[in-house]
């Protein structure tokens, strides 16, 4: 899909096009989108954050005086917007504007599900809890999900949960470690993503109303290497989606490498990467945000970042463990993993199914953003086809 807005810049056209897609569940306006990426100055992360949060706080100022209906929309898309203000703050942890934005974020999409009967869930996990949102449904059958490299259990809403649960599932979203809820409470990234769900699923499965022979596990983006992760070790999942399919975080890091594993691992040890790698950063928007966010989530350097990528896959033999159904989505234009679900799909031996979207379709981009109806529809029949 041409980029409409930021046609220099990749990063801030498809975060832009994530807003544009979550018009599809009620997570923005077509006219609020365009008018704040029209007052952004291109690349600057400050006009970013100011543009999308005098929009958030234009939305929920308006609540006031606006009916049930009415405020209960604009808390969804505020909740949105205030998520997009802080996307590309994370080069500078202690910058205060992150956590403020975060905190409104929270605060609108929890009013929303209050108005909607949506159920905040505080889940136990080693010493402390994930926080996501329960959802409950008409038919026992249940999908958990979550987000990636960036993503929030709020912003999950928009990424399956309304359209599963609107067709009578139990939904359960959560934050992980790593992922933003989880963040706040010191929680990094850990590649082991079966020690995540497991607690998850201990949760899920003392509901009295949910099937354990019917529970789905849903990632999105870099949570389509997570939840196979997961799915590998923990059989009480009964059917994956990996939405889009992700086989190695790492060969985004080796391919600056040459593609050598071995010696971009020696590389990244050296003193001298990181400023190799800002570098990278200065020369490509993509790599300069995922580095700052990847430091972030991480709680590493930026070359400590890219080490600790270099183990999330699912080789050596781990993608052949899986072994319920599995549902592997595929964008041609996604710029962040080419290849990779396809390289996920050819080392599952389990029953397996790949839905590849297109361009005509308007599905191209990474996660069908553009497209969240038709992706959304696809999957609920291809679930409903492996639950009955």
């Amino acid at each position: 899909m041409r980029p409409i807005v930021f046609d220099k810049d990749p990063s801030f056209w498809y975060e832009t096009l994530r807003s544009f897609g979550h018009i599809a569940y009620g997570g923005a306006d077509f006219g609020e989108v365009v008018t704040t990426a029209q007052r952004i100055t291109e690349g600057d992360y400050d006009s970013w954050h100011d543009e999308w949060l005098a929009t958030a706080d234009r939305v929920a100022g308006e609540v006031g005086l606006l009916d049930r209906i009415g405020a209960r929309d604009a808390w969804l898309r505020a909740s949105n917007y205030y998520r997009s203000a802080e996307f590309f703050l994370h080069g500078d942890p202690s910058d205060p504007r992150i956590d403020a934005a975060y905190a409104r974020q929270v605060a609108c999409f929890r009013k929303y599900a209050e108005m909607t009967g949506i159920e905040p869930v505080e889940i136990p996990y080693e010493d402390t809890a994930l926080p996501g949102y329960l959802y409950r449904g008409t038919n026992g059958a249940t999908v958990v999900m979550h987000n990636g490299f960036d993503g929030s259990a709020e912003e999950m809403h928009f990424f399956g949960a309304a359209a599963l649960h609107e067709r009578g599932y139990n939904v359960l979203t959560f934050d992980g470690p790593g992922q933003p809820g989880a963040m706040r409470r010191g929680l990094h990234f850990r590649p082991d993503w079966e020690q995540v769900v497991t607690p998850v699923l201990d949760f899920l499965l003392g509901l009295p109303y949910v099937d354990p022979e019917k529970v789905a596990l849903l990632g999105a983006s870099m949570g389509g290497l997570l939840a196979p992760r997961a799915a590998a070790f923990e059989p009480r999942v009964k059917a994956l989606i990996a939405f889009d399919g992700v086989y190695d975080m790492g060969a985004l890091v080796t391919e600056h490498f040459g593609g050598d594993r071995e010696a971009a691992r020696q590389a990244l040890k050296d003193p001298a990467a990181d400023g190799f790698i800002r570098e990278m950063m200065a020369q490509n928007p993509i790599v300069r945000w995922a580095v700052t966010h990847g430091t972030w989530a991480t709680g590493t350097t930026p070359s400590g970042y890219m080490l600790a990528m270099l183990d999330y896959h699912l080789g050596d033999g781990i993608a052949e463990r899986i072994a319920c159904p599995t549902l592997v989505c595929c964008a041609p234009d996604d710029f962040s993993f080419q290849g990779q679900p396809e390289a996920l799909f050819e080392h599952l031996t389990c029953d397996k199914t790949m839905i590849e979207f297109s361009a005509a379709e308007g599905g191209d981009a990474h996660c069908q953003l553009g497209a969240q109806r038709l992706a959304m529809a696809r999957i609920a029949a291809w679930l409903e086809r492996t639950f009955r």
